[in-house]
């Protein structure tokens, strides 16, 4: 199970189940793939295939939700 935690902007934010304990979110969009560590900073952990400006776009939004995705992922892995 992956659950959607947000959609803004084309981008969807999700996290896939028991992958890891680190804090972290999934971005999707169009085939394109991201991942952020939320702890101890918000921070790209790897990218396929988002341009900068896009990144750039998804950083804000997390920096935006950060406690909420934060609470959210570790709700998710209780």
């Amino acid at each position: 199970m992956s659950p959607k935690f947000l959609e803004q902007g084309g981008f969807e934010f999700k996290i896939y189940s028991r992958e890891e304990d680190r804090s972290h979110i999934h971005i999707l969009k169009d085939g394109n793939k991201a991942k952020f560590w939320l702890e101890p900073v918000v921070e790209l952990a790897e990218n396929k295939g988002f341009k900068e400006h896009e990144l750039s776009k998804i950083e804000k939004i997390i920096k935006q939700n950060e406690e909420d995705f934060k609470s959210k992922f570790s709700k998710h892995l209780r």
